[in-house]
């Protein structure tokens, strides 16, 4: 029997949620009873006012009153690592909200930032659920969120056509998901993720746990969008309001490859196997280990043939995906610490270059190669953004991309230095070949001559142009004092709990 004191730790676990479910009513508590009299543009900054207080209630209550432990039931674990990645995902969702360009909004700003709250609440019980089946309606809150969020802009018929091809190729991941755990508690009669590893490692994996397997990775890579899950994403980054396209780049890749990492790190640690150079053993490392291979070269090669700097950031993000499975091959706490820090880092970048992309997008009326000729002259701090964030998402020095490449592969390289250099071997190459399209863009804004005289302006509302700015910021101190977030990640995996 549960006793009143454990089910305080666990209201007390769920602050943030609580705070930002709460949030989600009373956006549209306001915006049914009060705001909807008032003129559009001083609606929306109500709103927006509203949702940014409560979001910052929840961040708040990750500082003041966090929660280290297992809930009642084993459904629920939070230790300092998995606040780390919470606080991170609070932060991209704020950051996102002010992205939302006024002609995205429509009519439905309320139910932008209700759904936009519901969207950060599935992702951060991502980032704490211990129980397959918390994990599979956590998972589902997520992604149904994010659909509305992709077709918002009834306006636009690349909104609702992304949002209807997100929403067929999620339903299909989920059934694989659910069915593959479905056959892990059929072989296993296990239900958490600790049980059901240590019911793994005990002896041979039953035959159906292999099919289990191949189809817990295929619903998890829909969700990272890795080769050959990832035909949504390029539609869907076109498609979706910048604002919502940035969050999935950002925040749903945060929480899903830390939920990955918890499942293959404690739920499956008894099926890995080994996939190696010369140690090839059946589990999910082989499989993980061509996956990325497939998504870091597929992913590069088809973003050279792009030339909508949208699809170009989709191709990206099916790459960034094949970077961050190493950390998950990697495994132990190098492993870990890499995919965190690897994975804020990138979901940052995605959501400064998504900023400006809007921006430019706006004036120019599409997001093809040559809307950001002359950017530098019409724009020169927008374009100096452009050239930190592309260069971050590259990898190139002194930014934090830089240094979240180079410890994600020294971390998969140190593991077994011979084994995995063939991945290391083809992650180097492919951050070469990215180099090269992320210049392209680059060239557009800083060598390339204007077709005509009268380029359109750039109006980039106050709250959006600081987002971008402070993300800017982020990646240069990150990228010179990148202790200041891996030290904290690093203590934080030496605690124990995930």
């Amino acid at each position: 029997m549960v006793n009143s004191a454990a089910y305080l730790d666990l209201a007390k676990a769920c602050l943030p949620e609580l705070a930002l479910t709460a949030t989600s009513l009373l956006v549209l508590f306001l915006d049914l009873v009060w705001a909807r009299e008032l003129e559009d543009t001083r609606r929306r900054r109500v709103l927006l006012a509203a949702f940014l207080s409560g979001g910052a209630l929840a961040l708040l209550t990750t500082f003041l009153w966090p929660f280290a432990g297992i809930a009642p039931g084993g459904m629920w674990s939070l230790g300092a690592t998995g606040l780390v990645v919470k606080q991170g995902l609070i932060v991209m969702g704020l950051l996102s909200a002010c992205l939302m360009a006024p002609g995205d909004w429509s009519e439905h700003a309320g139910e932008y930032f209700a759904v936009l709250a519901l969207a950060l609440v599935g992702m951060l019980c991502m980032a704490s659920a211990e129980h397959l089946l918390m994990i599979f309606a956590s998972v589902e809150l997520a992604s149904l969120s994010l659909y509305i969020l992709t077709a918002l802009n009834k306006g636009q018929r690349e909104s609702t056509e992304a949002g209807l091809k997100y929403f067929l190729f999620g339903g299909v991941a989920a059934a694989f998901l659910l069915y593959g755990f479905s056959l892990l508690y059929g072989a296993t009669g296990e239900m958490t993720l600790k049980a059901l590893g240590a019911k793994l490692a005990a002896g041979s994996p039953d035959p159906l746990v292999w099919v289990a397997v191949a189809m817990v990775v295929a619903g998890f890579g829909f969700k990272v969008a890795v080769v050959p899950f990832h035909w949504w994403a390029p539609d869907v980054y076109q498609g979706a309001p910048a604002a919502s396209a940035a969050l999935i780049a950002s925040g749903s890749k945060v929480a899903s490859f830390w939920l990955m990492l918890k499942f293959m790190g404690s739920g499956l640690a008894g099926a890995a196997g080994d996939g190696s150079w010369g140690h090839f053993v059946s589990g999910w490392m082989p499989l993980l280990a061509g996956v990325a291979a497939l998504s870091m070269v597929m992913g590069n090669i088809a973003a050279l043939g792009q030339s909508s700097v949208r699809r170009l950031l989709a191709f990206s993000a099916v790459s960034h995906g094949g970077y961050l499975l190493l950390g998950i091959l990697a495994q132990g706490e190098q492993g870990a610490a890499s995919v965190v820090f690897y994975s804020l880092v990138y979901g940052f970048s995605s959501i400064g270059a998504f900023g400006v992309v809007s921006f430019v997008e706006n004036a120019a009326g599409h997001d093809r190669f040559d809307a950001f000729t002359g950017l530098s002259k019409r724009s020169p701090v927008l374009a100096f953004s452009l050239m930190a964030l592309l260069l971050s998402l590259a990898g190139v020095p002194p930014l934090a991309g830089f240094f979240g490449k180079f410890y994600l592969f020294a971390a998969v390289a140190a593991v077994k230095p011979l084994g995995w250099m063939w991945l290391v071997s083809i992650a180097i190459a492919m951050s070469c070949v990215s180099l090269y399209y992320y210049l392209l863009v680059l060239k557009q804004a800083y060598v390339a001559a204007p077709t005509r005289e009268d380029m359109p302006p750039l109006e980039i509302p106050l709250c959006a142009r600081l987002t971008v700015l402070f993300v800017v910021v982020v990646l240069f101190v990150l990228g010179f004092f990148p202790e200041f977030l891996l030290g904290r990640i690093h203590h934080a995996l030496k605690l124990g709990v995930l």
